[in-house]
């Protein structure tokens, strides 16, 4: 069922419609750690001072976030824009924490659904997101690296 919800986003991209959904969905490429073949997922994502940021909310056993693991190059397709960057895999609560209280304060109604979804509310104190986010796992992308 998970797997069914990526072929929309792949879909829109493919049809070069993806400024229609780059401004919340990209498509993640990385490598896979076992195949070595190209792994494309769509992802929401948050770029935070010139960085982009990505959450697995199934921590870190998403093929994608082990795949980053194993293999920090990344390629990030943002729209009609191909960017190449590093990626910083981290299971850091207070990090994924204050990820989670930007996002919050962003998107109010998507994140306050999810959280509603995980038995949490959108007005949850840090310790209630802080326990949600030790379920989590994130990615810090430097698409500039140096």
């Amino acid at each position: 069922m998970y797997r069914l919800l990526h072929y929309p986003p792949k879909i829109i991209y493919r049809l070069r419609l993806g400024r229609l959904i780059g401004g919340l969905v990209l498509l993640l490429v990385t490598q896979g750690r076992r195949t070595g073949l190209r792994r494309v997922v769509p992802l929401q994502y948050e770029w935070v001072d010139g960085e982009v940021f990505l959450a697995s909310i199934r921590g870190a056993k998403a093929d994608w976030y082990q795949n980053i693991v194993a293999n920090s190059s990344v390629e990030l397709i943002i729209g009609a824009k191909h960017l190449e960057g590093l990626a910083e895999p981290t299971t850091d609560i207070e990090r994924i924490t204050d990820f989670l209280e930007l996002r919050l304060d962003r998107h109010p109604l998507m994140v306050g659904l999810i959280l509603r979804a995980e038995g949490l509310s959108n007005t949850s104190d840090r310790a209630e997101l802080a326990a949600y986010a030790s379920r989590l796992a994130l990615v810090r992308i430097d698409t500039d690296p140096r």
